[in-house]
């Protein structure tokens, strides 16, 4: 008997759990016309071309031929499709609260955030800067790694490939201001210093604050001397600060101060069945506590916006996602694109064919809590509970920008795999399905595969989410902080033309 997985009644499609030979007997309505390979689509009726294609009870294409009743169903005969869509303004979610005294053990900062890592972090304003900060942080973690610091979990360069040759004002130079911002005062440093040439377009005065922060340092390569002398400058100066940096110890904080960033990467036909909804179990859960959670990835919300709308709390809410995925439009057109250009071809191989369905998936992560906000990339939270933040869907940028909004917290789906690490924000990656995790078992945290095998239900998985990211915020070490993974993820979003 091979089983198969029909998710709404509405479903002309369902998914199959394991690879189905042609002529093989599903029941006993429904045989296979040919070969349905693990995690795809089969019809469950006759589809005539021109007609749509529902899974989740939602649009997800429409039919370029005519499909017989127990065919595979994918991009040899199913197209994206556009469609007007159709939601309830102002839905009514009641929003729950946990009173259970649930705590993470934390480093408490000055401006009552906290933090669930301690690094110490060399920012650089520009490319220019870059090897700089990484000479740096590559210096002070040979001596760490010869000390002990316990409280200390290391040094970050944050290098990148910006910062000159663009725009001094406008859109992109707004968004990349705002993530060194971000990243300048995030919980999970204990000391930074923000490094230039002195040259370029993001000087550090658009950074240094008019208020005195002995945890914040800002030089230019450029007044310091050249290069040796910026880093011997910087590295004694860290040095001489260590015992301070490490007399921070956790202590028990409420679970309002945790944000976590949602992320799915290396997506598969799995990942809207079992990881993204599991996550959104544990989404609900930590807001229900207090928390907050960032759900970003603009593109990969296109053709599902409409369900994540009918939870936002006000006019203000919809009107910016609607202009978000407004500008994304024009964005993709003039870059001769589209957004169903999203799926890529790992997502198209494990079983994804359109971005319709990619982001009803998708937007399972964020669970069922009110939308409360929508934020612009890199915009600081100023809320707590659910809200969404415009961003690209390449992982990399857009959990830049989710750290920036002040994320303490990553929890990274993924179907196809990912050995994916950002410093300095732990990330904690929950396979789709068993087959993956059983592979890749060095790089997951969490099996939400469990649920396609039957062992556990959604909600199981869900609150085992919840409670290892309590784990991992009070120290637990993810396996991509064990692999070493996250020094070189950090990719501000470059919008614009280069000059």
């Amino acid at each position: 008997m091979f089983n198969i997985i029909k998710l709404n009644a509405e479903d002309n499609v369902a998914v199959a759990t394991m690879n189905i030979p042609p002529g093989s007997f599903i029941n006993k309505d429904l045989t296979t016309s040919g070969k349905i390979p693990y995690g795809h689509k089969i019809s469950l009726k006759t589809i005539n071309k021109g007609e749509l294609i529902l899974k989740y009870g939602q649009i997800i294409g429409i039919a370029t031929d005519k499909i017989k009743k127990g065919s595979h169903v994918h991009s040899h005969n199913m197209s994206f499709h556009e469609f007007n869509r159709i939601f309830k303004k102002h839905k009514k979610i009641p929003q729950k609260t946990n009173h259970e005294s649930k705590f993470f053990k934390g480093y408490k900062r000055n401006n009552e955030k906290v933090g669930t890592r301690n690094y110490i972090g060399l920012i650089s304003t520009v490319n220019c800067s870059a090897t700089v900060v990484k000479k740096i942080a590559e210096k002070v973690n040979v001596y760490l790694n010869e000390n002990t610091y316990e409280n200390i979990d290391g040094a970050v360069c944050l290098k990148h490939s910006s910062g000159c040759g663009m725009n001094t004002s406008g859109k992109g130079m707004s968004v990349f201001n705002r993530t060194i911002e971000g990243f300048k005062n995030h919980q999970n440093f204990g000391k930074v210093f923000v490094i230039g040439l002195g040259c370029e377009c993001a000087q550090i005065s658009l950074y240094q604050e008019n208020k005195f922060n002995d945890d914040i340092e800002y030089l230019n390569i450029q007044d310091e001397g050249g290069t040796n002398n910026v880093i011997d400058f910087v590295f004694k100066k860290i040095i001489n600060d260590l015992e301070k940096i490490n007399s921070i110890k956790r202590t028990n904080a409420s679970l309002s101060k945790l944000n976590l960033a949602l992320q799915c990467g290396g997506s598969d036909s799995y990942s809207g069945i079992t990881a993204n909804p599991a996550l959104g179990i544990a989404t609900d859960l930590l807001i229900e506590h207090g928390g907050s959670a960032i759900l970003s990835e603009t593109p990969e919300i296109y053709g599902a916006e409409h369900l994540l709308i009918e939870r936002a709390t006000s006019d203000k809410i919809i009107k910016k996602i609607n202009d978000q995925i407004s500008w994304w439009k024009k964005y993709t057109e003039i870059n001769e694109g589209s957004l169903d250009n999203n799926p890529s071809p790992g997502n198209k191989k494990g079983g994804l064919t359109t971005i319709l369905e990619k982001s009803l998936g998708a937007i399972t992560k964020g669970g069922n809590s009110p939308l409360i906000d929508a934020l612009d990339y890199g915009e600081q939270i100023s809320k707590h509970g659910f809200q969404f933040m415009d961003s690209p869907g390449y992982d990399p940028v857009s959990v830049t920008g989710q750290v920036a909004s002040g994320a303490n917290l990553i929890c990274f789906t993924t179907g196809r795999g990912s050995c994916f690490g950002f410093k300095p924000t732990p990330s904690l990656k929950i396979a789709t399905n068993t087959n993956m995790f059983n592979k890749l078992e060095e790089d997951m945290d969490i099996n939400a595969g469990t649920i396609m095998d039957g062992i556990n239900s959604v909600e199981e998985v869900g609150k085992q989410i919840f409670n290892q990211l309590i784990e991992v915020a009070s120290g637990k070490k993810t396996k991509s902080e064990i692999n070493g993974y996250g020094d070189d993820e950090f990719n501000p979003w470059i919008i614009g033309a280069t000059m």
